[in-house]
């Protein structure tokens, strides 16, 4: 599964976008850069029920932002995504 496959399954299943998702873990201060991957997993387990996977995706926003490898882009793989940049403002609101 794609990173953006996984954001957007993400909101899927919580009903929030991955931004409202970031937000949120910024205001528990979970964005501090001493901050364990566990404990955002944790958090995301308890209040949305995702499990590590997905949380891993929003782990992964939390410290490193949109910007992902150029890896997979374009490839046939089934990690592909589309863009280097993932889109966090909902499926509804991205640019098709």
């Amino acid at each position: 599964m794609s990173f953006q496959a996984y954001l957007d399954t993400i909101e899927k299943k919580t009903g929030k976008t991955p931004a409202e998702i970031i937000t949120l873990a910024k205001a528990k201060g979970l964005d501090s850069p001493d901050t364990k991957a566990g404990e955002i997993i944790a958090w995301l387990s308890e209040d949305f029920q995702l499990g590590r996977g997905h949380a891993m995706v929003i782990v992964y926003v939390l410290k490193n932002g949109t910007q992902i490898s150029e890896k997979h882009v374009g490839s046939d793989g089934v990690h592909r995504d589309e863009t280097n940049t993932l889109y966090l403002d909902g499926i509804d609101n991205r640019d098709k």
